[in-house]
């Protein structure tokens, strides 16, 4: 009876040294990038038109970026720059069809990203890439000192049930503080592109920078959108974002750094 008591309190000191473990490596990844996760300003014209009516309206919104570069060329789901892209998908996989009439758009009439200082760089997005749902913004002038930025060459490729360590930065009502919270990989997708999904519970918002527990970059968490087979009905709608084809996933790190060359050296705004 003792050695079953001192093998499980041996177990039950391991398990707990493990979790010290992740958590100091939580520490340190807070510690190394936590200012270049910052928030990015929108502001949106959005416009609606159906059955001959039209509707315009200015929105104000912001959103997590992260930093890739010190020149401040950051990433952002390209979801929160064009929700009129979501809110079309939507609306074709409920009406079937029947949505040709209704006209969505949406345009970012300024941008700006504010950085852990409090200091405001208006920037633009320089490029687009739908299918990984990401926009790439760049401050309009050169910023007085190199921004703090996060390299993700190096990239780590965690397994299903590996522990991985997320940046978010929260908004207003929380002084714009970085949360660092600790995830674990539900699942990995390899087709027809690599990337990972996070437990559906987790409290990392879409664009935060994700790191595996040696402090190797990830990946960021953006959107993935996909047509659904079968009828959009209210159903769906309660069995979850997911089964309306709308699920937050990481994307590699390596797949951002594919457009991140091209991004750098694009003179004005580009649409993909």
């Amino acid at each position: 009876m003792n050695r079953i008591l001192c093998l499980i309190t041996l177990l039950a000191l391991a398990g707990s040294s493990v979790r010290a473990d992740v958590a100091a490596a939580g520490r340190n990844v807070l510690a190394a990038h936590q200012d270049a996760v910052v928030t990015v300003k929108l502001v949106l014209n959005q416009s609606m038109s159906f059955g001959g009516r039209d509707q315009q309206n200015e929105s104000t919104t912001e959103t997590i970026g992260t930093v890739i570069d010190p020149s401040g060329l950051t990433v952002i789901s390209l979801s929160t720059i064009d929700p009129a892209a979501t809110l079309r998908s939507l609306l074709a996989k409920q009406m079937r069809g029947q949505a040709g009439d209704i006209k969505i758009d949406s345009q970012v009439k300024d941008a700006k990203l504010v950085l852990a200082d409090g200091t405001e760089l208006t920037a633009q997005v320089v490029l687009r890439d739908k299918d990984l749902d990401l926009a790439y913004l760049r401050p309009v002038d050169k910023p007085a000192k190199p921004l703090a930025a996060i390299s993700l060459a190096g990239a780590a490729t965690p397994q299903v049930l590996d522990e991985v360590i997320c940046l978010n930065r929260l908004g207003k009502v929380a002084n714009r503080v970085v949360a660092v919270s600790i995830e674990r990989i539900d699942a990995v997708v390899d087709r027809p592109r690599t990337f990972y999904i996070i437990g559906q519970g987790g409290s990392s918002g879409i664009g935060s920078p994700v790191f595996a527990a040696s402090g190797a970059p990830v990946g960021v968490i953006l959107m993935r959108n996909v047509t659904t087979e079968g009828e959009g009905n209210i159903t769906s709608m309660f069995s979850g974002a997911s089964a309306l084809g709308i699920m937050p996933i990481i994307v590699p790190a390596a797949d951002i750094l594919e457009d991140a060359k091209q991004a750098l050296e694009t003179p004005k705004p580009s649409t993909r």
